[in-house]
């Protein structure tokens, strides 16, 4: 199959998504330099709606209008962030993942405009942020501190935070970095202190299963300790289900010996109760230490605990 001479890539049109386009040009470029890229931007419901995401279906309303564009034919290529895409159902019939690119931090990012750190925090302080892993995570350990719904792309959220709205913000480092803004954080939060979303700081690429030009054209920029983790984070969630409500945290991390484990916890959402689970692959491929993981949650009840939430 002769590599295509255009690849059509479909991504959010925040600044954050064409940052990560760019990424993934550059890539191909340096690989391909042979193929043209074009970008076609969309719009998707979870970037018009402000609200609460559960109104709209939770992740999958950053992913439906980016979907739409691969299949009809309108794009080759989407350019997704693996925590924006629903685990809890398969990809779209007809889409395959060509590959996943090299991890970028998994962390998250404190930024408060006096310089002060998580621990300095005094009671009362309005910490902006509508994710629900982070809301349970700080009421469990910062149960002084008050979180203020806080949506939008990270440019507008630190807008926000200067106009006063809220007093700090807390965002993705690999976000932060993407949009040239490393510059504004306080303090970066081991991944001990604030579990990652499952997926965090892994750019997925989307291909039409049919279209083995693209597929091979792009496949080559694919990371393997990448795909292991996220392959392994992937199925950790496919089995326990959660929905966009369920404040679910967790990450797989490939030591240099190649070995793989996954860390993971199930909160509810005022922090009350946290389940946590890590084990070691050993000689289990991903998807099998991703369901052994969930399997030892759901033994210490985290099934009854995210039917308990409502979404």
């Amino acid at each position: 199959m002769s590599a295509p001479e255009l690849i059509r890539i479909v991504s959010r049109s925040s600044p954050m998504a064409l940052a990560q386009v760019e990424r993934v040009r550059g890539e191909l470029a340096a690989r391909h330099p042979g193929i043209r890229t074009e970008v076609v931007p969309v719009t998707t419901s979870g970037d018009r709606w402000m609200g609460d995401l559960s109104a709209l279906g939770g992740k999958g309303a950053f992913t439906k209008e980016v979907d739409a564009a691969l299949l009809a034919g309108e794009a080759d290529l989407a350019v997704h962030c693996v925590k924006d895409i629903p685990a809890d159902r398969p990809l779209p019939a007809g889409t395959t993942f060509a590959a996943f690119l090299e991890r970028d931090d998994i962390r998250d990012a404190l930024i408060h405009p006096g310089g002060l750190t998580l621990d300095q925090l005094p009671d009362g302080t309005r910490v902006g942020t509508s994710s629900v892993r982070r809301i349970a995570q700080l009421a469990a350990s910062y149960p002084h501190l008050q979180c203020v719904p806080m949506r939008g792309n990270a440019n507008r959220r630190l807008e926000k935070l200067h106009a006063g709205n809220a007093d700090a913000l807390l965002l993705a480092v690999s976000g932060l970095e993407r949009i040239g803004r490393r510059d504004v954080v306080t303090e970066i939060l081991p991944a001990e202190t604030m579990c990652p979303p499952i997926g965090a700081g892994i750019l997925a690429l989307q291909c039409r299963e049919d279209d083995t030009g693209t597929i091979d054209a792009v496949s080559a920029l694919g990371d393997r300790d990448a795909f292991r983790e996220a392959t392994a984070e992937r199925m950790f969630l496919h089995v326990l289900q959660g929905h966009c409500n369920s404040p679910i945290a967790g990450y797989a991390k490939t030591e240099r010996s190649g070995e793989l484990s996954l860390r993971a916890c199930v909160f509810t959402p005022d922090g009350k109760t946290v389940l946590n689970a890590h084990e070691w692959a050993g000689p289990l491929d991903p998807a099998t230490l991703g369901t052994s993981v969930a399997v030892a949650l759901l033994r210490q009840g985290a099934r009854d605990l995210i039917d308990s939430i409502a979404h």
